[in-house]
């Protein structure tokens, strides 16, 4: 099986029991899991995480902008390109990254558009599932995601 392994520093800043502003470093462990080597290229089986000190578990993200409206109708690159800064936004406001993600689920309405999509989730665990429609009929792609730290 093949597995690559980060110990990932991380930093958090106020619990409740250590008062204002009290840095740490906390470690980590995250490793990638692949039993087959044909995925490497797109996504991890699993992610092993291992002493997280937090969690973000983030609903779907679309293409809407900030008044809730659908945009890109049609446009799959564009959607995505939407979405994946939608939950940038969400993560950044837990104080995650992008890099921070373990495991992403997308809904699609277009299999084959996404497919053609770059690929973004390597050190994710991530599950594709085709749906006949999302909250908004303009609406192609939903991505949720888990984040670990």
């Amino acid at each position: 099986m093949f597995s690559k392994s980060q110990g990932c520093p991380q930093h958090f800043s106020r619990r409740p029991q250590d008062g204002p502003l009290s840095p740490k470093v906390v470690h980590m462990d995250r490793t990638s899991l692949h039993p087959w080597h044909w995925s490497t290229r797109w996504f991890d089986q699993a992610v092993h995480v291992v002493e997280p000190t937090r969690w973000l578990v983030c609903s779907g993200q679309t293409s809407i902008d900030a008044d809730g409206r659908p945009r890109h109708a049609g446009d799959m690159a564009a959607q995505v390109e939407a979405a994946v800064a939608n939950l940038d936004t969400v993560l950044r406001a837990g104080d995650m990254t992008l890099g921070d993600v373990v495991r992403v689920t997308a809904y699609v309405t277009d299999m084959d558009a996404f497919l053609a999509q770059p690929r973004r989730w390597p050190g994710a665990a991530f599950t594709l599932i085709g749906v006949t429609r999302l909250a908004y009929p303009e609406l192609m792609v939903e991505l949720e995601a888990i984040a670990a730290r």
